[in-house]
């Protein structure tokens, strides 16, 4: 097994990331079971409609139709465990960062001095599994730590805003 995906029992890896709880992937493929439906809806409304919409070229349009399902189904089936097997995030006292990806890998990383809200989100699929989203925003843009457990979430909240509200007293 390669190294970079080792984690011992506290869910830290040896460089030192925290990664996902496993319920995290039950999320994620709920989630993927939800937008599988609706392509595949959409995909038989195309195929029924092919005369109407691709006209003579119907038989094509049905099979590249078929083939972005098939696509967009092994994507569904598989992101979910590559996306939890490659996330990691790990906290200082000067910054968050943040790796994630399932066919590009991002790396991303944020100064905890820039940061101006953070904010702990809770979506219907996520509350069923006792998960939560930090979302943190910068005046460059937005971070988001997702899947965490929702104790983890409020924690990493509660420690950044006493981070920041560190900072701006010393700044005083």
């Amino acid at each position: 097994m390669n190294r970079e995906f080792q984690v011992d029992e506290s869910g830290m890896t040896a460089d030192g990331y925290r990664v996902l709880n496993p319920a995290s992937k039950k999320s994620m493929y709920l989630g993927n079971l939800i937008t599988f439906a609706i392509l595949a809806a959409a995909a038989g409304l195309v195929i029924y409609f092919s005369d109407t919409i691709f006209g003579e070229s119907k038989d094509l349009g049905r099979a590249i139709t078929i083939i972005l399902l098939v696509l967009a189904t092994v994507y569904l089936i598989f992101g979910p465990q590559v996306f939890y097997r490659r996330y990691r995030y790990r906290l200082d006292d000067d910054k968050v960062e943040i790796r994630r990806g399932i066919v590009i890998v991002t790396h991303t990383l944020v100064p905890i001095e820039r940061i101006h809200q953070v904010q702990v989100g809770k979506g219907p699929i996520n509350r069923l599994f006792g998960l939560a989203d930090v979302n943190i925003t910068t005046a460059g843009g937005t971070a988001k730590l997702e899947f965490l457990d929702e104790d983890t979430a409020e924690s990493i909240a509660s420690k950044l805003n006493e981070y920041v509200v560190k900072l701006l007293k010393e700044r005083d």
